[in-house]
């Protein structure tokens, strides 16, 4: 199929929303063809949720047009524009958390009479298509971020769909399942399929894509052909300007630079060890040590271990009662039955899924970083301060570049990206000594990033034991002083950040 030539499968002519007076996306003009994966790029708020939203009808367009197939249509409704042939996987899962992977899978499908036997059998049979590992018969609420992202992926290719928007799809996926999503939007494109995919990840879209288009400020500033581009000028485009090499180098304009980490003691002081910590099949014997002033990497493949040993240190999980092992705290035995009691002597953890517990969404990110402050031991008090609550909002705010401009909102309407950030905030504003982040930089755009990593450096500048989790390998590569390979419950390898590479690491995660 000749792509530059084919009639678009559906267009946005000047398509604009605006909320509360302002605009989120002003004035865009987006098509995509038939059999063509067109990558919709831009920092948090740019637009391109919202652009994709109005072309799923989760959202009206406030004005403009839009196409499908040459008919001018409006979608009242997701359903509706299901029923029209364009399906949207959302970066935050809209799954139902009680019902089965293989409910959720029929969901919206079902006939009248459901044969649970058929489609168990219906669902399994669309995840081996896909190579995705996960169980028809399990609760989604038991679930991990990646497995869920999994689902919501089966769901929409099970529509068959001629439109296909993906929002975010290998943020909670490894590398391995990358390569099987990608084979699969390949097998997609060669059906006709057109396929709207954001990412974060420039290097996936320049990978993937047949074109991309960049959004700046709810503004269109080009679309091109992915050939002729490389990451540096789509960050330009995204951002306005050059950003460093690495995630938390010092900006070129009017940046900050964060400070940097301290030179290593000849004595280091351990703060945080983990010795033979079990819990049931998921968390084997695993053992491991953080030291002040340092941040710890941990990689590996999802199923590894890595989130729910860090659910164990912070008390949001059990460890066998009997041969459970033991975790230390500054050379001190500790066992936690809440995080409330982690919170207290310095342990926080950020976790990987900010929309299900990371903020309370009905309010506001000045509220949600004071909750927070409060939580600790050092911000409890009887009466709620409104003055204290500007003063410990503005700082992380400025500290983080929280958008300014959505203070008065509820978190909820943020974009994914400054949400992120006032989960973290909300951790930090606590003053931990111990730091644990989990998939930090999920979701959020190449212009934030470099704050949320100058954050976590600066953590360890100041003396505080820090542990990262991440899928993404350069992040890993980037922040971390020594890193951590976990595979099946265990820490199998652990290597300084000067000696491991892409390479080293995957070939430990998986051999």
């Amino acid at each position: 199929m000749n792509m530059s030539s084919a009639e678009p499968v559906l267009r946005v002519v000047n398509g604009s929303k605006v909320y509360g007076g302002v605009h989120a996306i002003d004035g865009v003009n987006f098509d995509l063809r038939p059999g063509e994966i067109h990558a919709l790029l831009g920092e948090n708020g740019a637009g391109k949720s919202t652009l994709c939203k109005a072309i799923a009808g989760a959202i009206e367009l406030t004005s403009g047009d839009y196409f499908l197939g040459g008919e001018k249509v409006s979608f009242a409704s997701p359903g509706e524009a299901l029923k029209a042939g364009v399906a949207m996987v959302y970066q935050e899962t809209s799954l139902v958390p009680s019902m089965t992977v293989a409910q959720n899978l029929e969901l919206g499908r079902e006939d009248l009479v459901t044969v649970y036997r058929k489609i168990n059998i219906a669902a399994q049979q669309s995840q081996q298509a896909l190579n995705f590992n996960v169980d028809p018969l399990a609760l989604v609420e038991t679930l991990g971020t990646a497995k869920r992202q999994m689902v919501e992926i089966a769901r929409a290719v099970r529509r068959n769909a001629r439109v296909l928007i993906f929002d975010e799809p290998t943020a909670s996926l490894t590398p391995e399942e990358i390569q099987h999503l990608f084979h699969l939007l390949n097998s997609l494109r060669t059906k006709g399929v057109g396929i709207i995919f954001i990412s974060h990840a420039l290097e996936e879209a320049l990978k993937i894509a047949d074109r991309i288009t960049v959004l700046r400020d709810g503004k269109l500033v080009s679309t091109s052909a992915a050939a002729g581009l490389d990451r540096a000028q789509i960050v330009r485009m995204m951002v306005g300007r050059d950003i460093g090499a690495t995630y938390y180098a010092d900006h070129e304009e009017g940046g900050e630079a964060p400070a940097a980490a301290p030179a290593k003691p000849k004595e280091r002081r351990q703060v945080l060890a983990v010795e033979n910590v079990t819990m049931g099949s998921v968390v084997k014997n695993m053992s491991f040590s953080v030291y002040a002033g340092e941040v710890v990497g941990m990689a590996g493949l999802v199923g590894a271990g890595r989130t729910e040993v860090a659910h164990i240190i912070c008390g949001a999980r059990k460890r066998n009662f009997l041969r459970g092992g033991l975790i230390y705290l500054n050379g001190k035995p500790v066992r936690y039955r809440v995080p409330r009691q982690a919170v207290r002597d310095g342990i926080v953890y950020i976790t990987e899924d900010r929309k299900l517990d990371g903020f309370f969404e009905t309010m506001t990110a000045d509220d949600n970083i004071y909750l927070g402050y409060l939580a600790s031991p050092k911000g409890r008090r009887f009466l709620y301060s409104l003055k204290e609550r500007k003063a410990v909002a503005d700082r992380w705010v400025k500290t983080l570049a929280i958008s300014a401009l959505k203070r008065s909102l509820r978190i909820i309407e943020y974009s994914g990206g400054n949400q992120q950030k006032v989960v973290v905030a909300k951790s930090l504003a606590q003053e931990p000594s111990v730091v644990i982040f989990d998939e930090p930089t999920r979701g959020v755009d190449v212009g934030a990033i470099p704050q949320i990593h100058a954050a976590i450096r600066a953590l360890a500048a100041q003396g505080k034991a820090v542990v990262v989790i991440s899928s993404y390998l350069p992040e890993i590569l980037s922040v971390s002083d020594r890193i951590l390979i976990a595979r099946g419950g265990r820490i199998v390898e652990e290597m300084s950040a000067s000696e491991a590479t892409e390479e080293k690491i995957m070939y430990a995660a998986i051999h």
